[in-house]
């Protein structure tokens, strides 16, 4: 099979990525294979081909908002038959007996693994899965709607829960690209106001298609106090900036696994009158469900640019510096 893998962490313009043939995987007890036909871009697997993230699998294949369709099944994995299609998303396995995964925080167990970082992701013509960590898929979301939902959409989804949101609240989102667009809409849908601070023009002209109220620079004040704020970019220099845009009690959320230093912050104007800073780590299956079935009942609508998969390495490179509007999509099958 055709797969891309990461041959050595460096800049992505440094070309860390290999196109290459591989033997297609064998699933082992309790997985399934994926025959791919679409895997989506995220920022993470920039991250993980320029090494921002730490090796944890050398020459991994990235990819972790794969759609496809089961064609083999491993030794006591029951759970779908061959042709069904499936979602695999970036949590791949967890442990099941932590402290965390006890308390139902299974984003947080200690010896969680991911697609596409310690797994073999969707970069490929086929990739394998414990299937309980798989996604039964409706016939009739697309493929380029449904693998930007699978991270994207899914993380964007907990970020926003964590805001805790009053509704008909100010929600100010930092950053513009796959994930925001689709956490937009949702937001939206549930009768938020939107206030979108963002460097990309494209990206400006689309929150203003959406429906936000206001829409400026990445380093623009909104004009309104805001309740709560998702922040998507992987640079922390406007952390401080977004905390002091909340309102009193606002709730300022991380959505990314990667941040740059943040600077100091100063208390009565960033963090006092009980503003909160939090991240988002990973995602629970049950994250993914609701996400999945709220996302189609919202009609919410991912813009995407679709790639063929042997131009992975072109699609990285435009999420790198931001030639994309939306979310990437490379089309596999």
């Amino acid at each position: 099979m055709r797969a891309w893998e990461v041959s050595r962490p460096a800049p992505i313009d440094a070309g860390p990525l290999e196109f290459l043939e591989r033997p297609a995987p064998e699933p082992g007890p309790g997985q399934v294979r994926v025959r791919v036909s679409a895997c989506g871009v995220c920022r993470t697997d920039l991250h993980v081909s320029e090494g921002d993230l730490p090796v944890h699998r050398p020459r991994v294949v990235p990819g972790h908002e794969v759609v496809g369709r089961v064609d083999a099944a491993g030794p006591g994995a029951e759970r779908f038959a061959t042709g069904d299609r499936v979602g695999i998303a970036w949590l791949a396995s967890t442990c099941g007996v932590c402290r965390f995964c006890r308390r139902g925080q299974e984003n947080l167990c200690l010896r969680a693994t991911f697609t596409g970082w310690d797994h073999d992701g969707g970069y490929a013509e086929a990739t394998v899965v414990d299937e309980r960590y798989a996604y039964r898929l409706p016939e009739d979301i697309p493929d380029d709607q449904a693998a930007p939902l699978l991270c994207a959409g899914i993380i964007g989804y907990r970020a926003l829960r964590c805001t805790r949101l009053p509704h008909g609240g100010r929600l100010g989102i930092y950053g513009f690209g796959g994930s925001a667009h689709i956490t937009a809409q949702i937001a939206l849908a549930e009768g938020a106001s939107l206030y979108v601070a963002t460097r990309s023009a494209e990206a400006r002209s689309l929150a203003e298609r959406l429906g936000a109220t206001w829409v400026g620079g990445d380093d623009a004040r909104p004009p309104d106090p805001l309740d709560a704020s998702i922040y998507f970019p992987p640079v922390g220099d406007l952390v401080p900036a977004a905390l002091e845009a909340l309102d009193r009690g606002g709730t300022l959320v991380i959505a990314g696994i990667h941040l740059s230093d943040i600077p100091a912050l100063h208390y009565s104007e960033q963090l006092f009158e009980e503003r909160k800073l939090r991240s988002v780590t990973a995602n629970t299956r049950q994250d993914g469900e609701e996400l999945l079935r709220l996302a189609p009942r919202l009609g919410v609508e991912a813009v995407t640019t679709e790639y063929p998969l042997e131009q992975a390495d072109r699609a990285l490179t435009d999420l790198a510096h931001d030639r994309v509007t939306g979310a990437a999509v490379l089309k596999v099958g």
